[in-house]
């Protein structure tokens, strides 16, 4: 059967967030096809193929013959974790806001501090900052809030209240943080909006204050909207690469989006026992499980030595050949690690093909003897 047909005989289930890779088979079936032409020798394939079948293909299209000398090439996804771009900011200072509270205590002088009583708290009975940025203080009046450190606001009233009171000891806290936030939101288990406050707020905190990750969630590409921009961020790269810049304090207006998983796989086609789509969304899968996970190799119709994987690298095509025959190159395949859109194709052995032929060859010589017994 023509490799074409082969690969538009094939009826199998595909997600429909896989369908857009199906234009990637059908190209990758046409370098199948002329893999085999330059391979066949009298309707034999010969395993390894020389160096005259390879250059045969073409120059976008490399043959890579898996063996321990190469193997370790190919043990992890080609893709990495990139590092993000977005500033990792550790060094956090607060500054407040219209809408926080401060709670204004002067030691040694409870007038000027506002009782929070035993049903009131510091949150109730505290200064609010207006949306002048201001609080309106005793004796001293307006004080400029917003934009300022608890400190800086501290040395102020010190200060003004010194007129009045001799050697003051003022104390400033932050009693309901209402000015700054940020915004969580997509494939997290409690979507919300988080208040900042004195203590840091890095990515994977706010993630994991909002519930956590989904299981539908693709932590490889989280984005943070910021100041009109929006930064993407490997979180996996933290998670499990490392990469400490991946998990940056939060500021004030961040956008937190974790998006949906990609659905990415694999495709199994040829003689394996149940040709489908190889999900490879949620872990590594290498060639051996990829295969074992759908029945194994068809033992009598498949070729062990034509484990075919077929990769696209830019404008190059990379054409990896596997000889699963021995127990050595199973071994290899639970090595290799398969990426989203390979092609695996398992090829026919060379004495199933002469029994297709002959089974197809077979109706029309019946037909003929039959012919030729009618008398004339």
């Amino acid at each position: 059967m023509p490799i074409a047909s082969t690969f538009h005989s094939l009826s199998f289930s595909v997600p429909e967030t896989l369908i857009r890779f199906t234009a990637r088979i059908r190209a990758i079936g046409i370098v199948l096809g002329l893999f085999l032409l330059a391979a066949c020798s009298d309707g034999h394939v010969s395993f390894p193929l020389s160096p005259e079948a390879q250059r045969s293909l073409g120059d976008n299209v490399s043959v890579i013959i898996l063996d321990p000398t190469n193997i370790a090439n190919f043990t992890s996804p080609a893709r990495g974790h990139a590092p993000s771009s977005l500033p990792v900011g550790r060094d956090w200072s607060y500054l407040v806001g219209a809408g926080d509270i401060l709670s204004v205590i002067v030691f040694n002088h409870p007038d000027l501090t506002l009782p929070a009583g035993p049903q009131r708290s510091a949150a109730e009975s505290g200064f609010q900052v207006g949306n002048d940025g201001t609080i309106n203080y005793p004796y001293i009046g307006t004080v400029q809030a917003a934009g300022r450190r608890v400190d800086q606001i501290r040395g102020d009233i010190s200060q003004q209240l010194a007129t009045f009171i001799p050697d003051p000891q003022v104390e400033v806290r932050i009693a309901a943080y209402n000015a700054q936030a940020i915004v969580v939101s997509g494939e997290v288990r409690t979507p919300n909006r988080q208040p900042l406050t004195a203590v840091p707020l890095s990515l994977i905190e706010a993630i994991n204050a909002a519930g956590g990750f989904t299981d539908d969630a693709e932590p490889r590409n989280v984005s943070v909207q910021r100041a009109g921009r929006i930064y993407q961020v490997d979180v996996q790269g933290f998670l499990s690469g490392g990469l400490r810049q991946n998990n940056p304090v939060l500021r004030n207006g961040d956008v937190v989006s974790i998006p949906r998983l990609r659905a990415e796989g694999a495709y199994l086609l040829g003689e394996v026992s149940r040709p489908d789509v190889v999900d490879l969304s949620r872990e590594q899968i290498t060639l051996t499980q990829a295969i074992t996970r759908r029945g194994g190799l068809q033992q009598t119709r498949a070729d062990a030595r034509g484990v075919l994987v077929f990769r696209t690298d830019g404008a190059r095509t990379l054409v990896f050949q596997l000889d699963t025959s021995n127990p050595s190159g199973l071994l290899l395949g639970t090595r290799f690690v398969l990426e989203p859109g390979d092609v695996v194709y398992v090829m026919r052995s060379p004495i199933q093909r002469w029994n297709d032929t002959i089974s197809r060859l077979l109706p029309s010589v019946q037909a003929i003897n039959t012919a030729n017994d009618i008398p004339d």
